[in-house]
């Protein structure tokens, strides 16, 4: 059976990830392949109750902060994403390794060995086939994610640290052109479907 394939959705609070994610999903099936669609942090129950201490506590020591992302990342993987692969379903994941990147190596100042280090060893080599960077300023995402009446404990850091996150999350797709797509999140939530689906077509087939 051949495996499957992996896109990962990126970028700041606020940028609509999580409804793009449903979007693709939804649009995926439509066409006729199965399809995972999950989250980061969380994605399976072990995973989840990282989340709920990653989101809910703090602040954190960056590196240990890092540690619990990819204790996290490391369940969702064995758990979740390799066997769905593996089966052949796409997999559609809210967010993924290159959000720590951008938060915890560019957002804190967390070492890049640190960093490669914590992805060898729960990755074991797994990457994207397409990430998809939903690009927005950190004022406007902010905005809309105040908006939704939720809030977590990354959405009350200071400005300055989601203006690295963004950098950061740029810097990622320039470095990683052939894996990364940037979309502009700014737009209506159809516009932005239509140009993942535009994106996905041109560099997945699907």
């Amino acid at each position: 059976m051949p495996r499957g394939r992996f896109i990962t959705l990126e970028g700041g609070e606020g940028a609509g990830k999580s409804t793009q994610a449903r979007l693709l999903e939804e649009a995926l099936r439509a066409a006729g392949h199965r399809v995972l669609r999950t989250r980061e942090p969380g994605g399976t129950a072990g995973a989840e109750a990282i989340r709920g201490v990653l989101l809910g506590h703090g602040p954190w020591d960056g590196v240990a902060e890092c540690m619990l992302h990819f204790a996290a990342r490391r369940e969702h993987v064995m758990r979740a994403i390799r066997p769905a692969l593996e089966a052949g379903s796409w997999v559609v994941c809210d967010r993924f390794a290159d959000s720590t990147m951008a938060y915890q190596v560019f957002g804190q100042g967390v070492p890049r060995a640190a960093f490669d280090a914590l992805a060898a060893v729960a990755l074991e080599g797994l990457m994207p086939d397409l990430t998809l960077v939903l690009d927005i300023g950190p004022e406007e995402g902010l905005a809309r994610a105040a908006a939704r009446g939720e809030t977590n404990r990354y959405e009350s850091l200071d400005p300055d640290f989601h203006a690295r996150v963004r950098a950061g999350f740029r810097a990622i797709a320039a470095a990683e052109p052939g894996r990364c797509a940037v979309v502009d999140a700014t737009a209506a939530p159809e516009g932005v479907a239509a140009e993942i689906r535009r994106v996905v077509r041109a560099r997945l087939g699907a």
